[in-house]
């Protein structure tokens, strides 16, 4: 099994990439989808929220945009957010990539992979790259946000530079759909014909 990650700075268009993969019979594993698994209503990782950040808890469920504003304008209290979800995620990724054991390829879509360093798992890494004018355009546009979060949610990953530079390959997310799919096909061809290096980690 060759593992891909896949990242990109926020809005870059990674998730439209690992559903067009997806759409390929590649099973792609969403760290987003794990995250919000790993505190949904009833776990354990829910309860830790609430003791935590009762403030964000409405209704019985967690108020994403709230938590959101609170984690990403506190260094520190994001770092608690993440204490309590990462470990969680990291334990269904492996169930989830053992899951997949036969496939030849797996893709682990992953926003904050070099800055938690799940990199040092991947055989090889993608980067969907956009220019950061256009992620702040995006981030204004489809979640509402004011320019300064929109600012604030981008510094809080690494720079396009470092992220760049430690990119194995790279696709723009300004792409049609159409030539999502064919570079692609380039990309999966590259890495499939090649013999993975020995994995980093486990």
């Amino acid at each position: 099994m060759i593992l891909l990650g896949l990242t990109g700075g926020i809005a870059s268009g990674k998730s439209f990439v690992g559903r067009r993969l997806a759409f390929r019979g590649i099973p792609v594993i969403d760290a987003d989808i794990l995250a919000r698994e790993a505190v949904s209503p009833g776990s354990e990782g829910f309860s830790e929220v609430a003791r935590r950040f009762p403030e964000v808890i409405k209704n019985g469920e967690i108020d994403r945009p709230a938590l959101g504003k609170i984690v990403f304008s506190d260094p520190e209290r994001l770092s608690v957010l993440e204490e309590i979800v990462h470990p969680r995620v990291r334990e269904s990724f492996l169930r989830e990539r053992a899951r997949h054991g036969d496939a030849p390829l797996v893709v682990y879509e992953v926003p904050l992979l070099f800055e938690r360093g799940i990199d040092s798992d991947m055989d090889r890494v993608l980067v969907v790259d956009v220019p950061e004018a256009l992620q702040l355009e995006r981030l204004m546009k489809r979640a509402g946000m004011s320019s300064d979060e929109a600012r604030r949610r981008i510094s809080a990953q690494i720079g396009r530079g470092e992220r760049l530079s430690r990119a194995d390959v790279i696709i723009s997310g300004e792409l049609s759909e159409e030539e999502t799919d064919r570079e692609l096909s380039r990309i999966l061809s590259e890495i499939l014909s090649t013999q993975p290096p020995t994995q980093k980690g486990g």
